[in-house]
């Protein structure tokens, strides 16, 4: 199936669209109030950070022939390409991430992540770049090795190297391109959930926002399409908001009608707002499997 567009409204449509679905989310769930006002203060910092990154791309030479053939071959387009930060803006979030993290309850451990990262104990480039090309045991091994909370650093990472890495996705890839994984065809991350659009099941990537369609109707993450894939709605009040579950591999991913694709990076807000899908499929024994690992060869 061909790769889908998402729409990119503007800086003032983001600001206003962002503020209405939190206001929304706050009124529907008043008991997550402080975890959505925390989320919401990590979102402005990594929007700002995309609009100074928005149209200031590095020079790439990945022509379209070759990234539709990487496509063909199963293989995300990130995988095994040198592409230099951004690292001024990159690091000035990562360290603003700190200290919101910090003073939202985070408290030491990501003073400890800042301080590391601000003093050079931990390298910024390094770390940013291992974020971008999704190389987890890498950033988990070096925060471990440097005593600080390796969940924390990933997250943080990941929310540093967004924005780039949804730049680089709206400028690489283009909505004819073909792509049939329940990975990312940039990144190969698993999707954070799948935006169902006028009965079109859009699959969206946790890291980057990539939007695309499977053949099939099938499990995203082991292409399971018979008995073993179902669907399950666990509020009979809400049937818009479901799970896919698969018994084949325990793996399960949350389903949300909407009436458009959400623009980056408020795909978080339907995530933080189907929590209660997440700990239902859990109680159950299922989960979400790790990410992929790719040859890094070019």
């Amino acid at each position: 199936m061909p790769l889908v567009a998402v729409p990119r409204p503007t800086p003032e449509d983001l600001h206003e669209i962002s503020t209405r679905r939190w206001d929304d989310l706050r009124g529907v769930r008043p008991d997550l109030a402080p975890a959505v006002d925390l989320q919401q203060h990590l979102l402005a910092i990594v929007i700002k950070a995309g609009q100074t990154i928005d149209g200031k791309l590095p020079r790439l030479s990945l022509p379209p022939k070759y990234l539709d053939a990487k496509l063909k071959r199963g293989v995300p387009i990130l995988i095994g390409e040198p592409i230099p930060l951004p690292l001024q803006v990159l690091k000035a979030s990562f360290l603003q991430l700190c200290e919101t993290l910090a003073a939202g309850g985070a408290g030491e451990a990501a003073e400890h992540i800042k301080t590391s990262v601000a003093e050079g104990q931990m390298e910024a480039g390094s770390l940013l770049t291992a974020s971008l090309s999704r190389n987890q045991d890498a950033i988990r091994q070096g925060a471990i090795h440097r005593g600080l909370a390796p969940d924390l650093v990933w997250l943080l990472a990941e929310l540093a190297t967004s924005p780039f890495a949804h730049a680089l996705q709206a400028a690489l890839l283009h909505a004819g391109s073909e792509w049939n994984h329940g990975f990312c065809p940039m990144c190969g991350s698993w999707p954070a959930l799948a935006e169902f659009v006028d009965g079109h099941r859009t699959l969206r990537c946790s890291f980057c926002a990539a939007a695309w369609e499977m053949t099939d109707y099938c499990c995203a993450y082991c292409s399971e399409a018979g008995e073993p894939f179902k669907l399950a709605a666990p509020n009979e009040e809400r049937p818009d908001r479901r799970l896919e579950l698969c018994v084949s591999c325990q793996g399960y991913l949350k389903t949300v009608d909407v009436p458009t694709l959400s623009p980056f990076p408020l795909l978080a807000i339907y995530d933080m707002e189907t929590m209660d899908l997440d700990l239902a499929a859990m109680e159950h024994g299922y989960s979400r499997p790790p990410l992929r690992e790719f040859s890094p060869r070019r």
